[in-house]
């Protein structure tokens, strides 16, 4: 993960090369009624923890009015992002051959964003901290920082990405559509969530959830009851950077009403990774999965049924024998979440089914096993109603709080974001169990802290750490990492071989874990 971790680092340097002199220009004076309101856009913070937002304006005025209204979150998102790339990358000399290389591997990146996204990016990134001009100037430092869900599941050892999505119909056979984005990057990153909603000077009106910063879409609906989600496929290091996968989302819900003219929008542009998107369409009455590799599109649907399934691997003829996607299928937890799937879904479909669905933690895999469909690290939840013109989004953590719900009509009609309706928190949320596994969870960063600084650690504190979470192979996976450290390989050994009768939520894991034997 280091390796990853520093690689998407100076993705994120090399960017400063790029030939971006045209957006160097005046700026337009922001009418700044308080610091969460302009005359453009505002922004408040709801009772459950995230943000809500609203924006309008040509590609510029949304950049810089969202800007001026997230300043202080959007400086956090960016501090707490590069401090965790910071403690993973000390070395300066692997820092300046990597800077040297990936300065010509995003020679291309800013060709295949179109001028409306570069703008309106430009102007988000006035609001940056100059803290980290040293890595790259504002405007590029955030343009690149719009590519790291593609880098994240592109880089084989850095596991960002595993989401899990669903459609089917309610009693009234209108479409019903589910989804967790399962993209992790710490604990900090996930705090300020943010749920906006953009209404173009061109294109359609559109609800977003993603992040400080974020411009780009990866779980959201238009107007015209378009939805659209991303899940990752298995991908190579791209050879160089293409379009982005949340801004290729972006368009298609921003000049799409329907499949057709996703499809048209889909083929103009070319992705530097593999992934599957989901689009909902009310219009079509139908939902479709569009599976698009680097060089490859083919379009997934299954006829006479209510429901589509989606987790990290393609399902098409056209990629039935691609080497990739078939060694996703046989060494990931993406077809278990996919089995997992089936057994849940039902052919009607309330939004209380859809929001237990994307809860379930498994049976018998231990809280935070990658193989559960909720593996406690999710960064949100989005439940789509495209007949209502309803998204509802969860609240932290994870995917467990309170679900929300906003009607889009009235947003865009009203210009003022309210909660129509919600969903209780998941009881496992004020459970012992939960109390135990956020326990589990510091605890294990105690370990490994141990693991690298040789601190003596008792065996009862192991004991009692094992009792948190005792159904979970990493408990004693890391158990044993910390005996082996210490050249105890008779007690290593006794904890690799239990962690091995646990439920492994890959192939992967389970030879790494062999390998120690």
């Amino acid at each position: 993960m280091k390796r990853s971790i520093y690689l998407l680092l100076f993705i994120l340097q090399s960017c400063a090369t790029a030939k971006l002199s045209r957006y160097h220009r005046d700026l337009p004076q922001i009418q700044k009624f308080h610091s969460n309101q302009t005359d453009k856009a505002y922004i408040q913070k709801s009772e459950y923890g995230i943000w809500e937002l609203y924006a309008e304006g040509n590609p510029l005025e949304r950049g810089l009015h969202q800007g001026a209204i997230t300043d202080s979150i959007y400086r956090y998102q960016e501090e707490v992002f590069f401090q965790k790339v910071q403690e993973l990358v000390p070395s300066k000399t692997r820092q300046w051959i990597l800077r040297k290389f990936l300065s010509w591997y995003n020679r291309k990146l800013p060709k295949h964003i179109i001028d409306e996204y570069k703008e309106e990016i430009y102007g988000i990134a006035q609001y940056s901290s100059a803290e980290y001009n040293y890595i790259a100037p504002p405007f590029p430092r955030a343009m690149y920082l719009h590519a790291a869900h593609d880098i994240g599941h592109a880089l084989q050892d850095l596991a960002l990405v595993g989401c899990t999505s669903f459609a089917s119909r309610n009693e009234e056979g209108e479409l019903l559509l589910g989804r967790n984005f399962d993209f992790y990057a710490g604990d900090e990153f996930a705090k300020n969530k943010i749920l906006s909603f953009i209404k173009p000077e061109k294109g359609y009106a559109y609800a977003s959830y993603a992040w400080p910063g974020m411009v780009g879409v990866v779980s959201g609906m238009n107007e015209e009851g378009l939805t659209i989600t991303l899940n990752a496929g298995k991908s190579n290091i791209p050879l160089k950077a293409k379009t982005p996968v949340s801004l290729l989302a972006k368009e298609i819900l921003q000049y799409a009403s329907n499949h057709q003219e996703a499809l048209e929008i889909a083929r103009k542009r070319k992705l530097f990774v593999s992934e599957s998107l989901m689009i909902g369409s009310l219009k079509d009455n139908d939902v479709i999965l569009l599976e698009i590799s680097p060089k490859r599109m083919s379009i997934y649907r299954v006829e006479q049924s209510q429901t589509l399934l989606c987790t990290n691997h393609f399902q098409s003829k056209t990629f039935l024998k691609d080497r990739r996607n078939k060694r996703q299928i046989e060494e990931s937890h993406s077809l278990h979440r996919y089995e997992r799937l089936q057994e849940l879904i039902t052919p009607s479909m309330t939004v209380e089914k859809a929001a237990h669905i994307l809860r379930d933690r498994g049976d018998k895999l231990g809280n935070g096993n990658d193989k559960a469909i909720n593996h406690l690290l999710a960064h949100h939840a989005v439940i789509f109603e495209p007949g209502k013109k309803r998204i509802w989004v969860s609240t932290p953590p994870y995917n467990l709080g309170t679900f929300l719900a906003y009607d889009l009509e009235e947003v865009f009609s009203k210009k003022e974001v309210v909660v129509k309706t919600r969903i209780s928190a998941d009881p496992f949320l004020f459970s012992e169990a939960y109390a135990e596994y956020e326990e589990y969870r510091k605890t294990s960063k105690i370990i490994e802290n141990a693991i690298r600084t040789s601190v003596l650690l008792e065996k009862t504190f192991f004991d009692a750490y094992i009792a948190l979470n005792p159904e979970l192979w990493h408990v004693y996976y890391l158990v044993g990492q910390y005996y082996e450290a210490r050249n105890d390989k008779v007690t290593a050994r006794h904890y690799y071989t239990t962690a091995l009768e646990k439920e492994l939520p890959s192939l992967k894991i389970e030879k790494e874990i062999k390998k120690r034997l």
